[in-house]
């Protein structure tokens, strides 16, 4: 009796393990991957598909840059994410400074690798996957005097190290979906310029270049070049996670043409294509033609949109159109719920406009990310 009593509550035990572990195994995330056909995502053990539902979490009402005030302010951080969380997007864009993270062109600042790591356990936390997009210069006080007096293969070599220090620390957890390389890089012209950095908005550079003169190489030459030197970088340390190129729609913008970090040679070690869409007021049709130019049989990813030259409708029509051809969406988020937005004393017109899409892709999210 005594031997059967204990052999039922070791059964009893042992059940007790299994639906824990398997409760366990439930619950956490699965890394994120290319199909088998190149054409959508996939989580990596269940091989169910997975689409992209996400918001960049780039600055906070004030314009601060997350690693700005993530250390010091980090309750924010923790609040905000969970925010995202009950907005119901399943991924956020973050944006990393390289002044943020390197002390010199061979000297990582420990201490931002550490909250990055932080950062990454909160989104394990979370349930929610990283778009890790680096080498940021979008505030110029934070850009180092050192960095821009580094020729362009000394700068190069500065990046990669951002990149290596950045995936090293990256490299085991399942909640990186990505690493995009830089935020809408561009080349110089035919004649050389002076300046890295493009044209300001809003107080800040998001545009940068990849060379200041092209010295007899073709644009897509040297883009090539610095692909792969980047990637090269992420890979001595991270062999499984995506790496992507945030990029401006110049298609969309000229009218025609062929993307050029898209193009067969230059994206060839890229794993899915990342394009920024903000339509025109009266222009869906032709947001749409252009985005078929970037179906280059990978996965595709609106990796920036808001209702910033049109309606929330026109957005939320192009959203539908575009699923054809897409595999995720990524929007905004600034801090602020559309409640908190609404209950301010005298909410402004962006306040208004940022509330109603905050709240239309609330209530789009479980309709986009569950289709077939």
């Amino acid at each position: 009796m005594n031997a059967k009593n204990t052999l039922r509550s070791c059964s009893t035990g042992l059940l007790e393990i299994l639906l824990f572990i398997s409760s366990v195994s439930a619950q956490r995330l699965e890394h994120i991957q290319v199909s088998a056909d190149g054409n959508h995502f996939v989580t990596a053990d269940t091989k169910q598909r997975f689409t992209v539902w996400g918001v960049n979490y780039d600055h906070d009402s004030s314009g601060r840059l997350l690693d700005e005030y993530w250390i010091e302010d980090w309750k924010t951080v923790v609040e905000d994410f969970h925010e995202i969380k009950a907005l119901g997007a399943n991924c956020v864009r973050i944006h990393l400074q390289l002044g943020k993270f390197m002390q010199a062109p061979d000297k990582v600042a420990s201490e931002s690798i550490a909250q990055l790591k932080r950062l990454v356990a909160l989104a394990e936390e979370t349930r929610l996957y990283l778009d890790v997009t680096g080498l940021a210069c979008y505030h110029k006080s934070n850009i180092p005097d050192w960095y821009d007096q580094l020729d362009e293969q000394e700068r190069w070599n500065a990046q990669a190290r951002f990149w290596k220090a950045v995936a090293t620390a990256c490299a085991e957890s399942p909640a990186i979906f990505c690493y995009d390389l830089m935020n809408e890089p561009i080349l110089p012209g035919k004649q050389p310029t002076t300046e890295w950095l493009g044209g300001e908005l809003g107080g800040k550079f998001f545009v940068q270049r990849l060379a200041l003169d092209l010295n007899g190489r073709s644009r897509e030459e040297v883009a090539e070049k610095w692909v792969n030197r980047m990637v090269d970088a992420i890979r001595e340390t991270d062999d499984r996670h995506m790496i992507t190129v945030g990029v401006i729609p110049w298609v969309f913008a000229f009218g025609g043409g062929n993307p050029l970090f898209y193009s067969p040679t230059v994206g060839e070690r890229l794993d899915f294509v990342s394009v920024h869409f903000y339509p025109e007021k009266g222009e869906v049709d032709k947001t749409i033609k252009a985005l078929q130019a970037y179906e280059v049989g990978k996965p595709l990813v609106i990796e920036e949109m808001f209702p910033l030259k049109c309606s929330a409708e026109e957005l939320t029509e192009f959203i539908d159109r575009s699923a054809t051809h897409t595999d995720g969406w990524i929007s905004f988020y600034w801090g602020k719920t559309a409640e908190q937005l609404r209950s301010k004393e005298k909410p402004s017109i962006g306040d208004a406009v940022t509330a109603a899409w905050l709240e239309k892709y609330q209530s789009m999210g479980a309709r986009m990310t569950t289709r077939k």
